[in-house]
């Protein structure tokens, strides 16, 4: 469901699925070819969000921006199930494991991986190309080629299930 907010409407990019159950609220720009799962979250209600074409926010995952800030989320990122995002910047390509939380001005560099059920504190910056996981998140090795492989497949995934969401819809059954 998209909701206008205070003047600011989410605007949605070609190509790009945003289920029923999802709710998508205020000032909000989300790229091409992107999947927002059910029951996701996604409030620009007291600041903006904008999330880069082919990233995938997947089922329960809830983005809030900073007050009066800007949370950026970059292309061809991987939000996984469940996560709870409150930062600043999730660069390019990054991958947020399920369960994890990025806190309150948080930043995260291009290519980095956030384990799962990690927490990036409060300003905390995890560098560009490293794997951080734990509590609070550290950054334990850089990210190999076989990393890459395996999440540009997982993203090409999410891309291909938006477009057949888009493509078949979906059937209630009663």
């Amino acid at each position: 469901m998209l909701f206008e907010f205070d003047g600011n409407r989410p605007v949605i990019g070609k190509d790009s699925y945003v289920s029923e159950t999802a709710q998508v609220i205020g000032d909000v720009v989300i790229g091409d070819n992107c999947y927002v799962g059910h029951g996701a979250i996604v409030r620009g209600d007291y600041g903006r969000i904008e999330i880069g074409k082919g990233t995938a926010v997947e089922e329960g995952v809830v983005i809030h921006s900073p007050p009066t800030g800007l949370y950026r989320i970059g292309k061809s990122v991987t939000l996984g199930h469940g996560a709870i995002l409150h930062g600043n910047v999730i660069g390019d390509f990054c991958v947020i494991g399920m369960g994890a939380i990025l806190s309150i001005f948080s930043e995260t560099g291009e290519w980095s991986i956030v384990g799962e059920g990690s927490l990036v504190r409060a300003n905390q910056k995890i560098a560009d190309r490293v794997v951080a996981v734990g509590n609070p998140a550290k950054e334990i090795r850089d990210i190999t080629p076989g990393d890459q492989e395996l999440w540009n497949y997982g993203k090409k995934v999410y891309v291909d299930l938006a477009l057949k969401y888009l493509d078949q819809g979906m059937t209630q059954i009663k």
